[in-house]
């Protein structure tokens, strides 16, 4: 069940307060903020407050840019149109029920989650409701669509496609996972022919985005140790597709680059981590799992820098823009770092209630969504 963010470190097996905990890892308080001397800044663009925000709960309420538009929820049910110039509200919409996940959308629809497990499909010019289905079980992760089919994968396993028209099941397929896992989950990402979805068992499956048939399965990591503490190995974090190939990670798990026609493995290297990865100027960037933010040569895989002094913070998705690498961390901090030596080169205190989603980029311009409801939209300035 979702818990107060201030605890995260202490909250249980099912909190994110497993990051960076591995089977030959104790638990850590996390280092302290850098001292950093800026000499790159974020600058607001504009400003504005999403309801309740993340209500003190861990949740992966990822905004969907649209173009011209943003849309956004919070936890309380407040689903909003943003225009991505301006700041301004195009319209708002009471869902009148909890919300466990991000906006999900094509150009017909837009797609939520409630807490009574219920998809929901709306009108994105207006929030209006289209069609609703019940689901048999919560989804904390956001639905996806390729436009035909849109697909919801609930905690307990299962992956369910639904007609984006009307809402009728296409398929359905269930996975198996183990008894104990992370309160995250990596939303499906579903192509015209093939859906790629992962597991708590340490699995990505491809399956027919038609009929829901398992293409072929690729285990990113497998359950070690003799506890189920030391036995997790989700897969939290989505793919980063390219042309022909998947880059993956998972928890206690590694880092691969898989083949999407066939699954097979291209090669893989040990790594830790809930987040996607990004690549730029031939490197591949990793938030592992205890903080640590690495930087890996693309061609040879060998380690390029290594960032340690954001230690078990419980750092976000990495972010790039121009020359520098984002990410946010749980006290709600942004840190800007040097791609070619992981250096810092600016930092900004953005939401106290910390930062949980990855930001995201619009043109050259960050866009940020802080755990209280701040979403804001910035710009990187020299300060030479």
């Amino acid at each position: 069940m979702p818990f107060n963010l201030r605890r995260l470190w202490f909250a249980g097996v099912v909190a994110s307060a497993l990051v960076g905990c591995s089977s030959s890892d104790s638990f850590e308080e996390p280092l302290p903020v850098p001292d950093v001397v800026s000499s790159v800044e974020l600058e607001e663009v504009w400003d504005v407050t999403i309801g309740d925000g993340f209500d003190e709960q861990y949740l992966q309420l990822s905004p969907l840019y649209a173009g011209d538009v943003i849309y956004v929820v919070s936890a309380d049910g407040q689903l909003i149109a943003v225009d991505s110039e301006q700041g301004t509200f195009i319209w708002t919409r009471n869902l009148e029920s909890r919300i466990l996940a991000g906006v999900g959308g094509d150009p017909g629809h837009l797609y939520v989650v409630t807490g009574d497990a219920e998809l929901l499909a709306l009108n994105p010019e207006s929030g209006e409701a289209l069609w609703q289905v019940p689901l048999p079980n919560e989804v904390i992760g956001t639905p996806r669509s390729n436009g035909q089919v849109v697909v919801a994968q609930t905690n307990d396993g299962k992956v369910l496609a639904f007609d984006t028209a009307t809402g009728e099941k296409r398929w359905q397929y269930d996975g198996v996972i183990p008894v104990l896992t992370l309160r995250a989950a990596a939303s499906p990402l579903v192509g015209r022919d093939m859906t790629l979805v992962s597991f708590a068992n340490g699995r990505v499956f491809a399956l027919d985005s038609r009929s829901g048939q398992p293409l072929w399965q690729y285990s990113v990591g497998e359950p070690q140790g003799r506890t189920e503490l030391e036995r997790l190995v989700d897969v939290t974090s989505e793919p980063l597709i390219m042309e022909g190939v998947a880059l993956v990670t998972g928890y206690q798990g590694k880092l691969a680059l898989i083949d999407l026609r066939s699954g097979q493995e291209i090669w893989s290297r040990e790594s830790s981590s809930l987040r996607s990865p990004v690549i730029a100027e031939g490197n591949i960037y990793v938030a592992e799992a205890n903080g640590k933010i690495q930087a890996y040569d693309g061609n040879t895989r060998r380690v390029v820098w290594t960032q340690e002094q954001l230690g078990w913070r419980q750092t976000t998705q990495p972010l790039v823009v121009d020359d520098y690498l984002l990410v946010g961390d749980y006290e709600g901090y942004i840190h800007l770092l040097s791609l070619e030596d992981g250096s810092f080169q600016g930092q900004l205190e953005f939401d106290d209630d910390g930062l949980l989603v990855p930001m995201q980029r619009i043109g050259d311009r960050v866009l940020v969504y802080g755990n209280s409801g701040k979403l804001t939209l910035f710009e990187l300035e020299s300060r030479d």
